[in-house]
């Protein structure tokens, strides 16, 4: 178990969480669209960090807890790893450059995928211990696809509703400007109810296809999990998925620390070992 304070930064929000001896204790959320984003991650961080605990045995005060984060978006990743030296003093750990992707890929090129995406598999495969489709519902909806050995083998990329709508909007004379609701039926009685049910039923359909390709690839069909943001509209009507699961990505951190905390105590073990027999 461990203290840890998990940052994933989306193209639009920054999502905090502390976790004291891996258990959720705080969870925040940074809008990006606010205009003080920088003052909101210096509260929420420094919040965080004064309920991590002291390590016992040092002579100096020291916490026994690590920031780690996945982003998505590099200036993001700038800024928080400038509130986190300035507020409080210490190294922000960014997996893909410090700390190692929590998964092996089957893509062309594993960074280009987004660690988002690979700590939300990585968390869905660490529970399912089987094939599992992982679908993200942000601001792009993602389909991804773990195959039974925990190797990420691809996915899809599509428009998420927010971005759909405006592009109606953006792209049409007459088209207004939507926000996302769930429809109260399959088809609108008006241009707004059109524009929602259509960017909606839009994305069951997708799912539904997509998971299906996917199981007639590996012969089975796999678990499916929900997360992301706009999850939890879509989910009453896809009878297919198994769960849904809020804030996937931040548990994947976890995972990938941890991981890369063993694998390098093991390295260790086996030096140790090897200069042990030399001698």
């Amino acid at each position: 178990m461990m203290n840890l304070i998990a940052i994933d930064i989306g193209n639009t929000t920054i999502k905090v969480a502390f976790y004291l001896n891996d258990e959720e204790k705080l969870l925040k959320t940074a809008a990006g669209n606010s205009g003080d984003i920088e003052s909101q991650l210096a509260d929420i961080l420094t919040e965080c960090w004064d309920q991590a605990p002291l390590v016992k045995s040092a002579k100096e005060p020291t916490k026994e807890c690590v920031l780690v984060v996945s982003s998505v978006k590099p200036e993001w990743t700038d800024l928080v790893r400038e509130v986190v030296q300035d507020e409080l003093e210490q190294k922000l750990l960014v997996i893909g450059v410090d700390i190692p992707l929590p998964m092996e890929t089957a893509v062309d090129e594993a960074l280009a995928v987004g660690t988002d995406r690979l700590c939300a598999a990585a968390a869905a495969y660490a529970v399912v211990e089987g094939a599992v489709v992982v679908a993200d519902f942000g601001t792009a909806i993602t389909v991804d696809l773990v195959d039974e050995d925990g190797v990420f083998v691809g996915g899809t990329i599509t428009p998420g509703f927010d971005l759909s709508l405006a592009a109606m909007n953006m792209g049409t004379a007459r088209l207004p400007k939507v926000d996302m609701q769930r429809p109260q039926q399959c088809y609108g009685v008006n241009t707004e109810e059109a524009m929602r049910a259509g960017v909606y039923w839009s994305a069951v359909g997708l799912l539904e296809a997509v998971c299906r390709k996917y199981a007639e690839q590996i012969g089975s069909w796999p678990q499916v999990i929900l997360t992301g943001g706009a999850a939890k509209i879509i989910k009453e009507d896809c009878d297919f998925v198994d769960s849904w699961v809020s804030n996937l990505a931040l548990r994947g951190i976890i995972i990938a620390y941890k991981k890369y905390i063993y694998e390098n105590a093991d390295i260790a073990n086996r030096s140790a070992k090897g200069s042990w027999k030399e001698n």
